[in-house]
């Protein structure tokens, strides 16, 4: 069990970071696309943060203790913060596409060790993440198109 924890704990830092990204890209976006990427920005973000949650919750019930701390996420995310400047949606899109595959791979290997260890609801939870993931890169690719 505690190498699912410590993965999930590890996806809830990403997710932080994540989330503190897509806002400070939701502030910064410019371009003549402002008014389709600025709201979409907020959906992602509230979508991000409603996982959040949804993940330190299950942690707790799985019996350990999400990580709170800025300072915990910024010691083991892999998704790297935004600049605090303006950014046009090319590059918006493009780093999306970069955080969200990162952390679809680190949910299909949480997947994996849930269902070798028989965890059934963190499987079945992260069967509804990688789907979700998986059509959110395929959107932004083709917006990229």
């Amino acid at each position: 069990m505690e190498n699912i924890l410590n993965n999930l704990n590890t996806f809830l830092s990403d997710l932080n970071v994540f989330y503190r990204k897509l806002q400070n890209y939701h502030w910064n976006i410019k371009g003549k696309d402002f008014f389709v990427v600025h709201p979409k920005l907020e959906e992602y973000y509230t979508e991000i943060n409603s996982q959040i949650d949804e993940i330190a919750e299950h942690i707790l019930a799985l019996g350990g203790q999400p990580l709170g701390t800025l300072k915990d996420y910024l010691n083991i995310t892999k998704i790297i913060e935004a600049e605090n400047k303006k950014i046009d949606s090319t590059l918006v899109y493009n780093e999306l596409i970069k955080d969200y595959t990162k952390m679809l791979q680190d949910v299909k290997n949480i997947k994996n060790v849930a269902d070798e260890e028989e965890e059934h609801k963190t499987s079945a939870m992260m069967d509804n993440i990688i789907e979700n993931y998986t059509s959110k890169i395929w959107m932004l690719k083709q917006n990229l198109e």
